[in-house]
């Protein structure tokens, strides 16, 4: 799945020449998977406690393959854009999956932490391997063929999942409800919309409708899990503060990497004026950072409270950011990118595993898939955000540079072009004679440079509010697999860590073991 959308950021100015979207199209392309996996991580999490993990898996991978298929042979934006969506839609199948099937098999707290960190290791893995392998690939064919890369790896899954993997369901789960569905959607997609179009665009109507008809939906979702007996999201779990500050850790954590993570492949690209395959390997220390951070993890977790291990892992961000906002162009631009990135992985790391820890473990047996979900919910829409409202603000820095700077007698269509992308601005200074192109590109290029500079400042201070966060919810969670204080009698307010402490029931007292909750095949 990282494999994907590694090879995503390569193919961007390809299939930007070959499709000709538009910067709107272009961001919606980028963020749709993110977006759609996070309106139906829950919702999945959720139908993998009814119909079973196993099983679910093994669905999200046949679409997983369809939707890549659809999206390699893609012949218009609004093509391409739907097959993302339709792959985020089978990602969120298959992402809450295996988190759920991982808190069954690793009951252990210390054991079930390392297997999350080899979860995120797997996902690091998957953006080292896909940019070198989408640069292969783009150095030979067209951009489509890098969105193939998921059909190889999904293959086995669905021959070797009813093999290797057990089956595990909760009994007592009940009907799904369809209306939490759509009412959980009509809450989240419309309020994700706004976020992008304001980010974008500034306030407008458009927007203010978006986050009005947000705002119901959840109120009304809200409203509806608190009368129901078996609820699409319960509710219950945010009552212990280990879960929420985990959860907001993740989403900001995620919208800090993110927002940086998606710029570099085009700044190597566009400004380093490397190759496909030459950026891919420019993003290998940033892909072998991360592992190395999230191999690190457990093991300093299991001495050090989490929210220490998370506030210095973020200080190791800070100067991978700075370098970001003053990378310039040439060679020495491109190395200082690429290691300000290296940094931001391995700091960010941290907040990867023991946000995820916390969300999976906070949650008894028989509602692991729901937690995992919304865990993974808040990991991936803090992905898109991160894409949206950093890489909307570079789009806005960018366009403010370029028309301050552009040469003057740029025919108008040229110019709506340059302004549009930097890849339209590529194109335009083609179709423009001599020097005039040539100034063009420069003044396009140096436009794009300063928008990556204020992207990475944004990001920088999305990751001090992570910090903020763990000191505020997190600080009292004791290191993982350490004796965990009491839970409070109603179970509201846990502060030990859930990856270590006891699971607690619906009644707050301890939960029963995994055999005595969850249907196990």
């Amino acid at each position: 799945m990282t494999a994907d959308l590694g090879v995503l950021w390569l193919a961007t100015p390809y299939l930007t020449a070959d499709l000709e979207p538009s910067s709107s199209e272009l961001l919606w392309t980028t963020d749709m998977y993110g977006f759609m996996t996070a309106g139906f991580l829950v919702i999945m999490g959720t139908l993998g406690d009814r119909v079973g993990r196993r099983r679910l898996l093994m669905a999200g991978s046949a679409g997983v393959i369809a939707a890549s298929l659809l999206a390699a042979y893609a012949t218009s934006p609004g093509m391409l854009i739907a097959a993302r969506a339709a792959l985020g839609v089978a990602g969120a199948a298959v992402l809450p999956s295996t988190l759920a099937l991982i808190s069954h098999m690793f009951t252990d707290a210390r054991q079930r932490a390392t297997a999350i960190a080899m979860w995120v290791t797997a996902l690091s893995a998957g953006i080292a391997i896909g940019p070198v392998v989408g640069g292969l690939l783009l150095d030979s064919f067209w951009w489509g063929s890098v969105f193939l890369l998921g059909v190889p790896v999904m293959l086995p899954v669905l021959v070797a999942a009813p093999l290797l993997l057990p089956e595990y369901r909760d009994p007592d789960a009940g009907r799904l409800d369809p209306a939490s569905v759509l009412l959980f959607l009509l809450g989240i997609l419309p309020v994700v919309y706004g976020i992008k179009r304001f980010a974008e665009y500034g306030a407008g109507a458009q927007q203010l409708v978006a986050f009005a008809v947000g705002t119901l939906g959840a109120v009304l979702f809200v409203r509806r899990q608190r009368g129901l007996t078996h609820p699409l999201l319960d509710l219950r779990l945010f009552a212990n503060r280990a879960f929420t500050g985990a959860l907001l850790t993740l989403l900001l954590g995620m919208m800090a990497l993110n927002g940086v993570e998606y710029l570099v492949p085009q700044y190597l690209l566009v400004i380093g004026g490397l190759s496909p395959l030459a950026a891919g390997l420019w993003l290998l220390p940033g892909a072998a950072a991360l592992i190395l951070g999230s191999q690190l993890t457990p093991v300093l977790a299991r001495r050090i409270r989490p929210a220490y291990v998370i506030i210095a892992g973020v200080l190791f961000t800070l100067p991978g950011f700075w370098m970001s906002a003053i990378a310039g162009s040439g060679d020495a631009g491109s190395r200082l990118a690429s290691l300000g990135l290296a940094l931001i992985m391995f700091g960010v790391a941290p907040i990867s595993v023991l946000g995820t820890a916390l969300a999976v473990g906070s949650a008894p047996p028989a509602k692991a898939g729901s937690a995992a979900a919304t865990g993974q919910t808040a990991y991936d829409l803090g992905l898109a955000l991160g894409i949206a409202g950093t890489g909307s603000v570079s789009v806005a820095v960018y366009r403010d540079e370029l028309a301050a700077h552009a040469p003057a007698g740029i025919p108008a269509e040229a110019a709506e072009a340059a302004r549009d992308t930097i890849g339209g601005a590529t194109a335009a200074a083609d179709s423009l004679p001599g020097g005039l192109g040539d100034e063009l590109l420069v003044a396009a290029r140096e436009a794009f440079t300063t928008g990556f500079h204020a992207g990475a400042l944004v990001s920088a201070g999305l990751a001090l509010a992570a910090v903020g966060v763990a000191v505020v919810l997190l600080r009292q969670v004791p290191a993982i697999g350490a004796d965990a204080e009491p839970a409070a009698a109603d179970g509201t307010d846990a502060e030990p860590a859930a990856a270590s402490a006891p699971v607690l029931a619906e009644n707050g007292n301890p939960a029963p073991p995994v055999a005595a909750s969850a249907e196990t095949r």
